[in-house]
């Protein structure tokens, strides 16, 4: 049987509160612009606030989801109904910063079965899978291990990388150990040792990142990840 041929055009979900004084909003356009450039793919992308998303029925019709940077959303439940969208109807899916933290929640709750997992940084109670890094990583810069033979290791084409971050949150301990029978996989840390990307194994393309990969196109330099997701987007 003859495999589908590519998609010409791709419809994006950009889930997040829009902000243009964010730098990962201004860069996740041009990174999407230019990596449909090398593809040669036109990419149409949509922002959607987090309170327009009411149920997964917003979503159906994008060829991928992204959930951007710059929470506490004004919505989570907007947040979580992309993520868990895109997990059990295998679009391709791409978390950054904020989106990392709540794809980790939404794991722990619809497939770990932690009603209440949480995050530290909007709540007080509950299992709080996310929760404040030891060091902030602010508008810095580190050093990041892939594991081989991942989609993120294949986009990049090497085994280490180094990425800017804008955050305070990170997974916490209590979950890193319970990952380690899961099909959510730890495929990117630090040179501490800390959790900064991880992957859906069981999913054609579910990636997540700590790091905000997509500002290297502020900078007119290409976002490989940005490119494997469009590359996905297509199939």
């Amino acid at each position: 049987m003859e495999s589908s041929p590519l998609k010409s055009t791709l419809r994006i979900a950009l889930v997040g509160d829009y902000n243009p004084d964010v730098l990962a909003h201004q860069a996740i356009p041009l990174a999407i612009d230019d990596a449909a450039a090398v593809l040669e793919v036109n990419a149409d992308y949509d922002w959607l606030a987090t309170p327009d998303v009411a149920s997964q029925e917003d979503l159906v019709g994008y060829d991928a989801i992204w959930v951007v940077p710059a929470s506490p959303y004004k919505n989570e439940e907007g947040a979580f109904h992309a993520i868990r969208y895109a997990r059990e109807n295998s679009v391709p899916f791409l978390g950054t910063c904020g989106g990392f933290q709540h794809a980790i929640i939404e794991y722990a709750r619809n497939v770990l079965g932690w009603d209440d997992a949480a995050h530290a940084e909007t709540h007080s109670e509950g299992r709080l899978v996310i929760a404040p890094l030891t060091c902030s990583l602010v508008e810095k810069s580190d050093a990041i291990e892939l594991r081989p033979n991942t989609l993120i290791a294949k986009a990049y084409g090497r085994l280490e990388i180094e990425e800017g971050y804008h955050c305070n949150y990170g997974i916490a301990p209590l979950f890193a150990g319970a990952l380690e029978q899961q099909s959510l996989k730890v495929t990117g840390w630090d040179s501490e040792g800390e959790i900064r990307a991880v992957e859906l194994v069981t999913h054609p393309f579910f990636v997540a990142t700590l790091f905000q990969h997509e500002r290297a196109a502020l900078a007119g330099r290409p976002a490989p990840l940005v490119q494997a997701f469009l590359r996905a987007a297509q199939r």
